[in-house]
């Protein structure tokens, strides 16, 4: 069986083919560049809490050693405090929960970490995985389909002809890829333009993320916003005119001190400039994520970040989306509805994320007319720009799939809990099937569905009483009879769930269904619609193979990968 062929190693082609890896996909990944990454620290990035998590499960290192989680989120509007919002550093897992549905929240903290720092943790990982080949200087220039599988042409210090199951496009904003399928990149250019700059110094808040609106010194930038790295560096971001004059290095210099000065009482503070910047955001969303075998990921497939959004964290919701869709197909075949999923529901995801932002820029921008169109506006624009940036609300909040292509219909023993169908579940206690404790998302990603029983009590008993006693033999042969492979978990408690419910999750983290006790049938049938069916051809693919490239030349395009 022929490896998936990824272009593009930046974080999400690096992040994809270390998630194929996890679930025994191999892969070639085509890095045009050296493979050296440019030290830039004022080009950062802030992962959502699920996303980071995700990130180490692949087994990135640098998150912990080069990445920090705020601890608060400030809001300032002129010289006065509006919003303070201390932030969950538990990675936003459910250690308890209220009853009251409107009883306030804390947020999962953000993780902030320069992204040349976050490529490097997943090249590292990459060095210790044989399911992975790493090419550099290899810049494609053609890609032709057939029935089998896919080929690609790549240019460099020899042309090579590569042979893969299927392509992924992880390539940018500029995808040869996407030009190369002629799939158009409607969208807008320059939706903002920010002045950037990391630099060491102290503030009046370590270790919290600052959004300051209308500053009253002369001469600022409408919204500032500050964010922490680690070892006292803060990268700070002015929002410029939409077109303006180019920011010039003294220009910048002067808007460093007189930022500093106006949050540290008229004085400036020592500080060390490091890296500067302009960064321009652009809105875009490509008509099609698949053509056959060939799909689109991260930048390649839209591009999104004004008003906090954030565009590498929707990049490695592709990943975690695609990863387990694409390791079932090339393991046992699948059904064109399985993959087709993938476009469906995060382009739909996207869409809707890019629709919130773009309605919500006339509103935060000195507009008005478009406030009631945009759900929870009317806590204010404070409010809304904060939701943006930790995360929750219509530009933050992790993305639900409940319309899927792969939903199972209705059934009378599906009983509500406190996860929709298609959202992500919470993140509660499990004991695993070794007996051990741990987080619900440390099953993630290994390509099988979890089935979550509710059973209240447990945590007290021996687990070789509780593995044979009450509804447990019943809904372990139920799960050893589904489609896909399966994995048992207990939990003391879940929100919202009766004691027995069963609750069905992909291995994204998504939850299926939930059901009133264990129903082998109904649960047979939400498993079968989650891997969309039988496979078209009803073959199943090998296996196990070896990676196979491509040699140099069209005669032989198949070569053993040692």
């Amino acid at each position: 069986m022929d490896p998936v062929i990824i272009v593009g190693a930046g974080p999400v082609g690096l992040a994809l083919s270390l998630a194929l890896a996890a679930q025994g996909v191999p892969s070639v990944v085509l890095d045009e560049g050296t493979g050296k990454e440019e030290s830039r620290p004022a080009r950062s990035v802030v992962l959502r809490a699920d996303m980071a998590a995700m990130v180490e499960r692949l087994g990135c290192t640098t998150l912990r050693d080069e990445g920090v989680r705020w601890i608060g989120w400030r809001g300032l509007r002129r010289r006065q405090e509006v919003r303070r919002i201390t932030l969950d550093l538990g990675l936003g897992g459910t250690e308890e929960w209220s009853e009251d549905p409107d009883a306030p929240a804390s947020p999962a903290a953000p993780l902030h970490i320069p992204q040349h720092a976050l490529t490097r943790g997943l090249r590292d990982a990459i060095s210790r995985q044989k399911l992975i080949r790493l090419v550099t200087d290899s810049r494609l220039d053609t890609v032709e389909q057939d029935r089998d599988g896919v080929v690609a042409h790549t240019r460099g210090p020899a042309g090579t002809w590569w042979r893969g199951s299927h392509l992924v496009g992880c390539d940018g904003a500029r995808s040869t890829v996407r030009k190369l399928l002629g799939i158009r990149f409607p969208g807008r250019t320059a939706v903002e333009r920010h002045a950037v700059a990391a630099l060491r110094t102290e503030l009046p808040w370590p270790g919290e993320a600052l959004l300051h609106r209308q500053p009253p010194w002369r001469g600022a930038a409408e919204e500032i916003t500050a964010r922490p790295l680690p070892d006292g560096v803060w990268r700070i971001d002015w929002l410029l005119p939409p077109r303006g004059d180019l920011v010039t290095p003294d220009v910048l210099v002067a808007r460093i001190r007189e930022t500093l000065a106006g949050w540290c009482d008229g004085v400036t503070p020592p500080y060390e400039l490091i890296d500067t910047g302009v960064h321009t955001l652009h809105h875009r969303l490509a008509r099609r994520w698949r053509v056959d075998r060939v799909l689109l990921a991260g930048d390649a497939a839209h591009l999104l970040g004004a008003v906090g959004t954030q565009g590498l964290d929707e990049g490695l919701r592709d990943v975690d989306n695609l990863a387990w869709k694409l390791a079932h197909t090339w393991h046992h075949g699948g059904s064109d509805r399985l993959l087709d999923s993938y476009q469906s529901e995060r382009r739909t995801a996207v869409a809707t994320r890019l629709r919130a932002a773009d309605q919500s820029l006339p509103v935060l921008r000195g507009g008005g007319g478009l406030r009631t169109y945009l759900p929870g506006a009317a806590r204010g624009h404070d409010a809304l720009l904060t939701d943006g940036h930790v995360g929750r609300g219509p530009l933050g909040a992790p993305p639900a799939y409940p319309h899927s292509p792969l939903a199972p219909p209705y059934t009378e023993g599906q009983a509500p809990v406190g996860t929709p169908p298609g959202a992500p579940v919470e993140d509660v206690r499990v004991t695993a099937p070794d007996g051990t404790t741990v987080r619900l998302r440390d099953r993630l990603g290994q390509g099988r569905l979890l089935v979550l029983l509710v059973a209240p009590g447990t945590g007290v008993w021996d687990r070789r009483h509780w593995r044979t006693a009450g509804v447990m033999p019943r809904l372990e042969e139920a799960v050893q009879a589904l489609p896909v492979k399966a994995e048992v978990l207990v939990t003391e408690a879940y929100p919202g769930a009766a004691a027995h419910a069963v609750l069905l999750v992909r291995p994204d983290g998504h939850l299926v269904a939930s059901f009133s006790g264990v129903r082998p049938e109904e649960l047979y049938a939400a498993a079968d619609a989650t891997r969309g069916g039988p496979a078209d051809d009803g073959a199943p693919a090998e296996e196990t193979a070896a990676v196979s490239v491509a040699a140099s030349g069209k005669s032989d395009r198949t070569a053993d990968m040692h």
